[in-house]
């Protein structure tokens, strides 16, 4: 679909309200719905093949980035906002989740749905001085805001550890199961429970009129707005949508290692996040999560390569992008797209 025919698509009678135009190409909801659950189904018995602690561990870091990546994806692949302090939402709940807990003896679980709705409340905060921004300018606010979010922990030390941070910060539970003791069985999956919600609420998300009318403000802003299309309230509520599992997922990481620190507002893992956004495509949300899976598994798969395993994987990242502007969902779709045009000459 164009992006002037999403724009129209969005001021149609209120009769056709409910009906969301079908794009040509697009996979119908109910078979994208039925590979969705095939795909959560074989990684629910994931546990079973990887019995060892080490293997859970990897599979829940990378559960983990692909909530933040794939919600990353919402603002900056379909948005087209250049939001450069998205981890900081992620840090945010992070440390939310252990002052609710620590400070205010909050319920855990409580606490880390509060921890989402502070991220929410925190990107909404950011959005309000780049509504009117463009560009490299949305990129400075937004890194800055992730800076300043740091500089505020690292001054109230007194009660965020400052450079120190948090420890023995409250772990969740599951009525008397012993979650320390069960080599990560149920953290898995409370992590995949995670990012299957996550998911969901994605794709329903950019299958709806709203997602339409997002992908018309990034495709031809002026010619949406001229169709009655309101900038700020679609880019407010862009990055609230964005907000709200990042900040679940950082307040679910902080439960999982049990510590807080401020290396989680760093560029280091702003690198890795980001280069999981593009190297699996910007604008599909499960291209974020497949790249999480190849790059978090390679990058382990290479530990003893010391120096060399960021250095490979940039190299990889790079003949990757070079070969497939598409990232990842480009390549699968290539390669989906010759395999049927085979089947389709073998019938002829």
């Amino acid at each position: 679909m164009t992006s002037a025919s999403s724009a129209e698509t969005m001021t149609q009678p209120a009769a056709s309200s409910a009906i969301v135009p079908k794009a040509p190409g697009r996979v119908s909801w109910q078979r994208e719905a039925i590979a969705l659950a095939i795909g959560f189904v074989l990684l629910a018995l994931a546990p079973f093949v990887f019995t060892d602690s080490y293997s859970r561990h990897v599979l829940i870091m990378v559960f983990i980035y692909a909530v933040v990546a794939s919600n990353w994806d919402l603002s900056l692949g379909y948005g087209g906002v250049f939001n450069f302090g998205h981890i900081a939402l992620f840090g945010i709940g992070v440390y939310a989740y252990s002052l609710l807990t620590k400070l205010a003896e909050m319920d855990p679980w409580i606490a880390m749905v509060a921890s989402g709705i502070v991220a929410m409340l925190a990107a909404v905060l950011v959005t309000i001085p780049i509504l009117r921004l463009k560009g490299i300018y949305i990129i400075l606010v937004t890194f800055g805001f992730a800076q300043l979010v740091m500089q505020i922990i690292l001054s109230q030390s007194d009660y965020t550890g400052g450079t120190q941070g948090l420890v023995r910060i409250p772990a969740l539970y599951w009525f008397d199961h012993n979650m320390v003791r069960d080599a990560k069985f149920a953290y898995f999956y409370i992590a995949l429970g995670l990012l299957a919600l996550s998911t969901v609420f994605l794709r329903i998300f950019v299958r709806s009129r709203m997602g339409i009318s997002i992908v018309a403000l990034r495709d031809n802003e002026e010619y949406a707005v001229s169709r009655g299309i309101s900038l700020v309230r679609q880019r407010l509520i862009t990055l609230a949508a964005s907000a709200f599992f990042t900040g679940v997922v950082g307040a679910f990481y902080a439960a999982y290692q049990r510590n807080a620190s401020v290396e989680v507002f760093g560029m280091s893992l702003a690198t890795i996040i980001l280069s999981m956004v593009l190297l699996g495509g910007t604008g599909t949300i499960y291209g974020a999560i497949i790249a999480s899976f190849v790059l978090t598994v390679f990058s382990e798969a290479m530990a003893d390569f010391g120096a060399w395993r960021p250095m490979i994987t940039a190299i990889l990242i790079l003949v990757v992008m070079l070969a497939y502007p598409g990232g990842i969902m480009g390549m699968l779709k290539s390669a989906g797209d010759v395999l049927f045009n085979r089947r389709g000459s073998g019938r002829k």
